[in-house]
């Protein structure tokens, strides 16, 4: 599923692969790309040198995760680094409080912050033949080393947020509607189920009652006439 301010758009493919994101967004696509750190971003963001705003809220998760570990030099490490980002989201929560300067000073700090967390003290430990055995530490530490870039794009990029919780919102309706009917096999109830989807998604974003323009468009279909357009009215 894509969302931008005003539109959904839902694509059903059996593949996660970067290919889908190349059909629906090009490979000369300019915008900001808001996603969680799944492989098929990392390509299609290498490949196309697309700006990418990774998830922080699946960043969160992932940090969790290291603090749940049994080994203490790695839960320390997580502990550090989780402690550095919601040090960062206290700043935004106090934004209006502060002046645009002092913002932004402030964030540009938690951002130097976090990227130490990360980056310093990374707990490492090799086995007889130089293996790596704290793989969740340095796997979080290449993260941060390769892409750490890619989690501050909303600091300086307008209408940008830290996390794509917005576009989790507006899929929502479709995991209820896939746990009642079971999803569809055929080409043409995928088909169906996209264009629905995006229909319905895409009305919710723009205050317009769905099921009327689907009537419209079936009207429209029966009197040969042209089909409504999701495109907003312009003033």
């Amino acid at each position: 599923m894509f969302r931008a301010d005003l539109y959904v758009l839902f694509k059903i493919d059996k593949s996660r692969g970067s290919k889908v994101l190349l059909e629906v967004l090009g490979s000369d696509f300019n915008g900001v790309l808001g996603c969680d750190y799944f492989s098929a971003y990392l390509k299609y963001m290498k490949d196309c040198n697309i700006t990418v705003q990774f998830c922080i809220a699946h960043l969160i998760r992932s940090i969790k995760y290291l603090t749940g570990l049994p080994d203490a030099e790695t839960k320390a490490y997580g502990q550090t680094l989780l402690d550095a980002v919601k040090g960062m989201f206290h700043i935004i929560h106090d934004k209006d409080s502060l002046s645009v300067e002092a913002f932004e000073q402030a964030m540009e700090q938690a951002r130097l912050t976090i990227m130490k967390a990360a980056l310093d003290n990374v707990p490492s430990s090799l086995d007889d033949k130089g293996k790596e055995q704290k793989n969740e530490a340095f796997n979080m530490a290449k993260r941060f080393r390769d892409n750490g870039k890619a989690y501050f794009e909303f600091i300086t990029t307008p209408g940008i947020g830290p996390t794509n919780n917005l576009a989790e919102q507006a899929v929502r309706f479709v995991v209820i509607d896939r746990l009642i009917t079971q999803g569809t096999r055929s080409e043409k109830g995928r088909e169906t189920c996209e264009r629905l989807w995006t229909v319905v998604g895409t009305c919710a974003l723009q205050g317009r009652s769905a099921y009327e323009f689907i009537l419209m468009a079936v009207h429209a279909y029966f009197h040969s006439e042209p089909a409504p357009s999701l495109l907003p009215a312009l003033p």
